[in-house]
């Protein structure tokens, strides 16, 4: 009797095999609802169109013997439904209480604790020093400390693929940013549009504890309305905070308070053509966060972890890309085109720039750096430093690192 196959999950992670004795498709969760990965053999990788919720496995078998002109034991298709439906890749009532189990770990949780520390940088603290130590002092972008700093904007990428950005911004702190708040605006890369994640947790990694500000993380909760999304399950996997965090305990040490904001897509504007604020929850959390900034003034120091173009055949371009070649050039005058208008403090001519295309650049950036802009319309900013980098092969990412007063 056929048996209805369970629809695929699609906010998982698809991308070609990294091993080359085993080629396929990899399969991972970002959400860590799951930590398996799997690597789907190539004759497979085109049944799992068929995880639909409507075809069946008695299906799945055919295509498979279409595909391969040979006779595919049913004990075949039944171990690969296995295998991904205990990986946690298939939506499943067992998925579900996996995935509702996570989050209320992390709602429930005391602290936000490292997600990364061990794997994007060391999880020892001497070592974490000593590598922090030896970029910022091989830098060639040095730079004294800004007593009249607004912001910064600095990577969210791997800190080994982007501590030259990385260094140039955070060399603008010193002693005298030690007693201030930072309030950090992080990409939300998995997180609704339209949304802004808050969370009252401190921040633990091997650097210390970071406590969050308390006052102004509930004044943005009361005053952020429908656009807030609370205790938001993504801060406890999202990286683009957790690097922040680690850079300015490095610089400053654990004494200062922070408030983590995860800034999801804003991509009905990008659909629409309309500015992000004609969404009127939208907007309602641009003005508390413009009415705190008024109100806290030089109290405030905000950090942008942001990237910016992705470009290359791991975000489904047809064609590779390398850093600094080809395409890659007309790129960068694209990201520079954008960035002057950032550090002109001008929101609508950076919109316009990112608007056309759907924004062909792919900036995730572009939700932190549209906050910014409309939470400190003041502000001016300077680019210190802009860099391409091959992530892979195949694909490249820009980044900057940048000061604003």
């Amino acid at each position: 009797m056929a048996t209805p196959l369970p629809r695929l999950r699609m906010d998982l992670d698809f991308m070609p095999s990294p091993i080359p004795d085993r080629p396929g498709l990899f399969i991972r969760d970002p959400f860590h609802y799951t930590d398996a990965v799997a690597i789907v053999p190539p004759v497979l990788v085109e049944g799992l169109r068929l995880f639909d919720g409507d075809h069946t496995d008695l299906d799945l078998q055919a295509h498979l013997v279409r595909l391969t002109g040979q006779l595919v034991p049913s004990e075949v298709v039944k171990q690969f439904i296995d295998q991904l439906c205990q990986n946690g890749f298939l939506r499943t009532p067992e998925f579900e209480e996996l995935k509702e189990a996570r989050r209320r770990e992390f709602r429930e949780a005391a602290e936000r604790l490292p997600t990364h520390a061990g794997s994007a940088y060391p999880d020892e603290e001497a070592e974490l020093r000593e590598r922090f130590d030896g970029w910022a002092s091989q830098t060639t972008d040095q730079a004294d400390a800004d007593g009249n700093l607004t912001a910064i904007a600095a990577p969210h990428v791997s800190p080994d693929g982007g501590w030259h950005s990385y260094a140039a911004a955070y060399q603008r702190l010193g002693p005298e940013h030690a007693d201030k708040t930072f309030v950090i605006l992080g990409t939300s890369h998995y997180g609704p549009a339209e949304k802004f994640g808050l969370t009252r947790k401190p921040f633990v990694t091997p650097l210390g504890r970071l406590e969050p500000d308390l006052p102004l993380v509930n004044a943005l909760i009361e005053q952020g309305g429908e656009a807030v999304a609370l205790e938001d399950y993504c801060h406890s996997i999202e990286h683009s905070i957790e690097f922040q965090c680690v850079f300015l305990q490095h610089r400053l040490g654990s004494a200062i308070k922070i408030v983590p904001i995860l800034c999801g897509p804003l991509a009905e504007s990008l659909l629409t053509g309309q500015r992000p604020e004609t969404n009127e929850r939208v907007r309602r959390f641009f003005d508390a966060l413009r009415e705190m900034s008024e109100k806290h003034g030089r109290r405030l120091v905000w950090v942008l972890g942001i990237d910016l173009a992705h470009i290359g055949r791991r975000y489904g371009d047809q064609t590779p890309a390398r850093a600094e070649e080809g395409q890659m050039a007309a790129v960068r005058r694209q990201d520079e085109d954008r960035l002057d208008r950032v550090c002109a403090g001008d929101s609508e001519g950076f919109f316009e720039l990112v608007r056309p295309n759907h924004d062909e650049l792919r900036w995730c950036g572009y939700s932190p750096v549209y906050t910014f802009l409309q939470a400190v319309p003041a502000a001016r900013g300077r680019l210190l430093r802009y860099e391409q980098w091959n992530i892979d092969e195949m694909s490249v990412v820009s980044f900057a690192g940048m000061q604003f007063r």
